[in-house]
């Protein structure tokens, strides 16, 4: 059989099983906002003046970074889980988060001084982020793993990576309400090393459990 014959046969098995694979993402998403917000409320929880912090830019720009990261995975990753579906759209919005970020760090530069820096890049939390971050989206990475199986991804390995982004976002996003650290600098940092152990564990899930 030739591969593009043998693609074709794979959407059309995954088209025919009980329930289309994009319902199957869409409850997936949900199953996995609600286990992360079950862990997160068991765990840590919102930070005390969380009332007060939503009025202020820093902490409300944390949820655009970790919100637009998770939206942009979640439209790649159902078109990884697709055989023969085009990813390059999608994959141009990955670009999203990453710009937001960077964004902000210039202008967290350009208006503190350079003496504090790395007091806000250090912050008060990293350890409690490092561990948070990747607790909080274990769940959801195990539920995603299972859609990419429910699925046929042709790039398991990067499928998986997109996983962990995916799930290391809306796991971030929890943390984000807790989280002391509003400067950019920190989440440039201690997010992206955090969201990166997900991934991590999202490559590795690609490529034991969903090859093909």
């Amino acid at each position: 059989m030739r591969t593009d014959d043998l693609i074709k046969a794979l959407d059309a098995d995954a088209r025919s099983t009980a329930m289309p694979l994009g319902s199957a993402w869409w409850l997936a998403a949900g199953a996995a906002t609600v286990i992360a917000a079950v862990v997160f409320w068991l765990t840590i929880g919102p930070r005390t003046d969380i009332a007060t912090a939503m009025h202020t830019m820093r902490f409300l720009a944390k949820f655009v970074f970790t919100t637009a990261l998770a939206v942009s995975a979640f439209a790649l990753i159902r078109a990884l889980s697709t055989p023969g579906a085009s990813t390059s759209r999608a994959a141009a919005w990955m670009i999203a988060a990453p710009l937001l970020v960077v964004v902000a760090v210039v202008l967290e530069l350009l208006s503190v001084p350079a003496a504090d820096w790395g007091t806000r890049l250090v912050g008060r939390n990293m350890v409690i982020c490092l561990a948070s971050i990747p607790l909080i989206g274990i769940g959801p990475l195990v539920v995603f793993i299972a859609v990419l199986r429910y699925g046929a991804p042709t790039r398991p390995v990067l499928a998986g990576t997109v996983a962990g982004l995916l799930a290391g976002g809306l796991a971030a996003t929890f943390y984000a309400a807790h989280c002391f650290d509003d400067s950019p600098l920190f989440v440039a940092t201690w997010y992206t090393i955090a969201i990166a152990i997900v991934a991590g564990l999202g490559a590795l899930g690609g490529r034991l459990f969903v090859r093909w």
